[in-house]
């Protein structure tokens, strides 16, 4: 079969042929027909992701069909020759606070999804909710797990919390929004680009502003009538000490990234006064994946699809995530 594979830090991803894995006992082969890039990817490409083992197949979301089971496949699992996407999360483990030390992301070290055919274990292959195509069913994995999770295990987002989502553009920050605002929540947004705010908007955000506008934070607090339950943020850094002006009292800020580095100056007296919880989070259990499909498929969401490329031009796609403009996830179609 074809692979895309990264043979060392700081060089493209090259097409490769590699062997067709075989299922084992308890695994599901699946033909994948798309596959979704992030950050992640571009993250071990730059050699800026912990415990790098290469050569590897990147990619940790993927849409296909099931090809062919192993043996002792569970009674209940997806058919031959269903639709079905991946859980990316392997092996969680037992503790539904945190994830156990083994717990790995799929697509680094394990081969991920950048290829013709992947080989699980029956537990990661779901069923495809009919509503979606292979392209948008490839981009719901990790960000919508993402977004679930921090949005309602961790910060238990209700129907009619003000909610602010930051950097909407991505994927994860594009998904959170639309699950709070399916669950009823007042959804606001910020970005650094008028499209994006604008594109937000039509998929159910109240309003939102750039974050470089001049004191934005009182501006936004205006537009929206009052200061935000719950904050969801993934870029940490300086940005984040307006966060805490932007929460109500006793609100909750959570984070699942920090592209822009290390939480500098956060005055304990702004966090302690407003009573404020900031919680970390990141990807979710097998229990959020079920519950974050539920909800996807009940409210019939489709995530944002910025780009497809063909898997021949994974480096291009690649390059493209990287300049930071999409809106949506960059997708990747196989055969």
């Amino acid at each position: 079969m074809q692979a895309l594979q990264l043979d060392a830090i700081n060089q493209p991803i090259a097409v490769r042929d590699v062997p067709t894995p075989t299922p084992a006992a308890g695994e599901i082969l699946v033909r994948l027909r798309a596959a979704a890039l992030n950050h992640r990817d571009v993250f071990i490409q730059q050699g800026k992701y912990a415990g790098i083992k290469l050569p590897c197949t990147l990619g940790s979301d993927g849409a296909g069909e099931v090809a062919a089971h192993g043996e002792n496949v569970p009674a209940d699992a997806p058919a031959v020759g269903a639709r079905v996407l991946i859980n990316p999360g392997l092996r969680w483990g037992d503790n539904p606070r945190a994830q156990a030390r083994d717990f790995v992301v799929l697509g680094m070290p394990d081969p991920g999804t950048f290829a013709e055919y992947i080989s699980l274990p029956a537990q990661y292959i779901r069923p495809l909710p009919a509503h979606l195509s292979f392209e948008q069913g490839a981009a719901l994995p990790l960000a919508g797990l993402t977004a679930y999770r921090a949005a309602f295990t961790r910060a238990q987002v209700q129907p009619g919390e003000r909610v602010l989502v930051t950097g909407v553009g991505g994927g994860v920050a594009l998904l959170a929004a639309q699950l709070c605002a399916a669950r009823g929540a007042e959804v606001w947004v910020t970005s650094s680009s008028d499209e994006k705010l604008a594109r937000a908007q039509q998929l159910g955000a109240r309003g939102g502003i750039s974050y470089h506008a001049e004191n934005w934070v009182k501006t936004l607090v205006q537009q929206a009538g009052g200061t935000f339950d719950v904050i969801i943020d993934s870029a940490g850094g300086a940005a984040f000490g307006p966060l805490l002006d932007a929460a109500a009292p006793g609100g909750r800020i959570v984070f699942f990234g920090g592209t822009l580095g290390n939480i500098p100056d956060v005055p304990p007296a702004k966090v302690f006064w407003k009573q404020l919880s900031i919680l970390g989070s990141t990807m979710g259990t097998g229990q959020d994946f079920e519950d974050m499909l539920a909800l996807v498929t009940e409210k019939g969401i489709v995530p944002g699809v910025d780009k497809v490329f063909p898997l021949a031009e994974g480096e291009a796609a690649l390059r493209h995530l990287a300049a930071g403009a999409q809106f949506g996830k960059v997708v990747l179609k196989i055969g």
